[in-house]
């Protein structure tokens, strides 16, 4: 099983980078789990503007390598892990051109949702990204995380996350999110 984890922010001094992280090691630790840690910093997708719209190339023929590159990293996973700020209500927008640049690639496999932010600790952002992947058709999970940074971070100053409740919701959440994953795979294996 290969779970994607993509952290959703690109910004300089970004307060994300922690939590992206903590789920990271959270993740290293589950058993017979393949990890693609991705920094949609690292993968610098100019913004999508192709003529086609990938939800009609069912073949995976996209005209632009990086459009391809893209694809096939997505392609290889069997779930999705999206840590993700709140800005304005909101998702940034470099991960909405993330999602946007591909389609059936993410079709019939689950995705959880790592938020961060103010006092709703980037709920609301997750909330538009559940109609999102929705229209991708992805299975969101229920169960998600919310952390909030800015009044009582759970981090250290190194870091480290100081919140035990956190790991032991982790540990329910990757438990939702991999029974999904098999059982999508499963049936994606039979088609």
């Amino acid at each position: 099983m290969k779970l994607q984890i993509i952290f959703g922010s690109t910004r300089e001094g970004r307060q994300g980078e922690k939590v992206a992280l903590w789920a990271r090691s959270q993740a290293l630790a589950l058993e017979n789990i393949e990890i693609d840690y991705t920094d949609l910093r690292d993968i610098n997708l100019p913004f999508f503007n192709e003529a086609v719209s990938p939800s009609m190339i069912k073949d995976g023929s996209y005209s632009n390598e990086t459009q391809k590159a893209w694809a096939k990293r997505v392609r290889s996973a069997d779930a999705y892990i999206i840590v993700t700020p709140e800005y304005n209500h909101s998702y940034p927008a470099v991960l909405k051109n993330a999602l946007d640049y591909i389609y059936h690639e993410w079709s019939n496999k689950p995705v959880g949702f790592i938020s961060y932010g103010g006092g709703a600790g980037g709920s609301l952002a997750v909330e538009q990204l559940r109609l999102v992947v929705a229209e991708l058709q992805m299975v969101s999970i229920r169960e998600s995380i919310h952390i909030g940074l800015f009044h009582a971070s759970p981090f250290n100053e190194e870091g480290k996350m100081t919140n035990p409740h956190l790991n032991m919701q982790f540990a329910s959440f990757a438990t939702q999110l991999l029974w999904w994953a098999e059982a999508l795979k499963n049936a994606r294996d039979k088609n």
